[in-house]
């Protein structure tokens, strides 16, 4: 069993003993000292911090724990229900909140949960707030309100319209060419908010939609992380024809992926490339993608006359490096759209309203609009470890024997040759080294990443 505690918040399986999971007794912990350091920092003068969580099956204990949690600590609690990452992210700053927490393990399988922490802006801790956290946690640091100084707690399930509302209201959402275009689309929704909330925003466009997996149930239909391998189901159904596109969500709704006309996978590291290309053509300006994402974004960028820029993994590094260079769109090849126009947060929501709006406007199929970007191959493949090995020493060796090359350590370790890359990161989530690899080809994609996967088998 796992309890991971990184920039994306407090993961682990439900279950087990204290200190090894995400267990009743260690929510209380992370609970309290997220509140403790919400107060303590003096960002917000409000007292109310908003809890949203995701369809799993764990979800409603968590919630419960969680909002009592921040009862005790004399929080006044606005509980949104079932919702997506980005809609609770913008709750916040819809409500005026001091913060949020997100009750999702994002796309981890379904025994997996976790807190996601936000701050008064809606946006992630940073890693250096999130160390304070655990400084807290660990310490013990922290005490609870006596009984005149308990918190309330309101449930509030407006936002999702409110959120469908913001993204409609974006100026570059062309609402009527895609009314016009009468799309017709299926979507996966992984038995969770996505199957909420995603009816909703089709119907405000005008699309008709067939939906697999919808009902929240939390039990999910294949593995929820949206991937080619597991999504013969809808993969399947598009083939039969009849429908313009597919969509898939995760189970938080942050990530989004796409499937062709034809059953084929679009490329989730191409969802942020088709919306960037439709932004900048509209909106002069820079990108941001983390170190693993497609070169080409980079490209695409270029070619509208703007910089791209690489962050390290992870929303907050990405966010951070966007608003350093003035990003107007970011985001992350796993199908991660951040567009500062709405909010600095990946949403899935966004992403679908801009995609819809460009092959719209261009009335082109989502075929021809892959051939429109270069071509590249991205194999993503993974080493499975145990929590106590060294990954930090594994990856130091690897750089070391690649020294001759374009390598970059800011996040892991990146080697750049002349038409081809691999990446190697830990986790923030799980205790496994992701390996990353792109180039012209698929097969020399995955041949480059199974070469440096036995480099690093040979050190453990």
């Amino acid at each position: 069993m796992s309890l991971i505690k990184s920039i994306s918040g407090i993961r682990g399986t439900i279950g087990g003993r204290t200190g090894d999971t995400l267990n009743p007794l260690d929510i209380v912990k992370f609970t309290t000292a997220y509140a403790t350091f919400i107060r303590r920092s003096g960002h917000s003068q409000s007292n109310t911090i908003v809890v949203g969580r995701d369809a799993r099956i764990s979800g409603e204990m968590v919630k419960n724990i969680v909002c009592g949690t921040l009862m005790g600590v004399g929080y006044d609690v606005i509980n949104i229900g079932l919702a997506t990452t980005p809609t609770t992210e913008l709750a916040v700053t819809m409500s005026g909140a001091a913060g949020g927490i997100i009750i999702t393990a994002s796309h981890n399988p379904r025994h997996w949960n976790a807190l996601k922490l936000l701050n008064e802006k809606g946006e992630f801790l940073t890693a250096a707030d999130g160390a304070e956290v655990l400084t807290i946690a660990d310490k013990e640091d922290f005490e609870y309100a006596d009984v005149d100084r308990l918190g309330t707690y309101t449930e509030d399930d407006s936002f999702d319209a409110r959120h469908i509302d913001a993204v409609m209201a974006l100026k570059l959402v062309d609402a009527e060419a895609i009314r016009a275009a009468k799309f017709k689309v299926a979507v996966d929704a992984i038995n969770s908010v996505g199957g909420v909330i995603l009816p909703k925003l089709f119907d405000r466009l005008g699309v008709e939609y067939t939906f697999l997996n919808a009902e929240p149930t939390g039990d999910f239909a294949h593995n929820p992380e949206p991937l080619e391998k597991n999504l013969t189901s809808i993969m399947e159904l598009m083939r039969g024809g009849g429908y313009d596109f597919g969509v898939v969500v995760d189970p938080d709704v942050d990530r989004l992926a796409f499937i062709d006309e034809n059953g084929k996978m679009f490329g989730e590291e191409y969802t942020l490339v088709s919306v960037a290309d439709y932004v900048l053509s509209n909106t002069k300006g820079n990108t941001v993608s983390n170190l693993s994402s497609t070169r080409a974004l980079r490209d695409v960028t270029e070619k509208h006359g703007g910089t791209y820029t690489a962050a390290a993994v992870g929303e907050v590094n990405v966010t951070t490096k966007m608003k350093e260079v003035g990003a107007v769109i970011g985001g992350e090849g796993n199908g991660g759209v951040i567009y500062p126009e709405s909010h600095y947060g990946r949403d899935a929501l966004v992403g679908i309203a801009l995609f819809l709006s460009s092959i719209a406007q261009k009335k082109i199929s989502v075929s021809q609009l892959r051939k429109t970007y270069p071509e590249y191959f991205i194999a993503k493949n993974r080493i499975d470890l145990k929590p106590e090995t060294d990954i930090d020493a594994i990856l130091a060796k690897v750089k070391e024997m690649y020294k001759d090359e374009q390598v970059n350590d800011i996040d892991g370790v990146k080697i750049d040759f002349p038409d081809k890359w691999v990446h190697l990161r830990k986790s923030n989530t799980e205790p496994i080294i992701r390996v990353y690899s792109e180039a012209a080809t698929m097969e020399e994609a995955d041949e480059l990443g199974k070469k440096i996967m036995e480099v690093v088998y040979s050190m453990i």
